[in-house]
């Protein structure tokens, strides 16, 4: 019998998948550094796994920080399309589709903080009014964090409504 591991992936496949997420961040990184160098900015770019996904990032380097923010865009827009567009090219070389993340200047750290706080607060009015709330239209990064903080509150949160208005709703706990 397979031993698992605590997420139930299985311990031998488990250095399988360490090593093809690895792989996809080198690709994506191969991949980013040429956008760099077409678009003539500077950053370095960090490579790690991080909850079963490849998470890459491209940081400042010295006062590059301002030029690397037009690559994130107003709300993360341009994040989001160039992580469409690494997911795509990762694609095209591994055959697989890729869940990689990809970050810009701190963007998303930055953003993951603040969500965590909009869902904090959004878990206290529930806990005192024992009704649910609704927060405001998110990106599927954004509401996999609410997601996230609302379920280790030991509350329950789901999605609803369609792209681009599609948001997430907190709920009491159950039973």
């Amino acid at each position: 019998m397979t031993e698992m591991t605590p997420d139930e992936t299985p311990i031998e496949e488990e250095g399988g998948l360490t090593r093809r997420l690895e792989e996809e961040g080198e690709i994506a990184a191969d991949y980013l550094e040429e956008l760099l160098d077409i678009t003539d900015m500077d950053g370095d770019i960090d490579i790690d796994v991080d909850h079963a996904r490849a998470s890459v990032a491209i940081v400042a380097e010295g006062s590059s920080g301002r030029d690397l923010k037009r690559l994130v865009g107003p709300s993360g827009e341009v994040l989001d399309a160039l992580q469409e567009l690494t997911r795509l090219a990762v694609q095209a070389r591994t055959g697989e589709r890729s869940r990689l993340m990809l970050d810009i200047a701190g963007y998303r750290a930055g953003r993951r903080a603040v969500l965590a706080d909009v869902a904090r607060e959004a878990i206290r009015q529930v806990q005192e009014t024992g009704t649910p709330v609704a927060l405001e239209a998110m990106n599927p990064f954004e509401r996999k964090v609410v997601h996230d903080v609302v379920a280790a509150a030991g509350l329950v949160s789901d999605s609803e409504g369609e792209e681009p208005s599609r948001h997430v709703v907190v709920h009491p706990a159950v039973g």
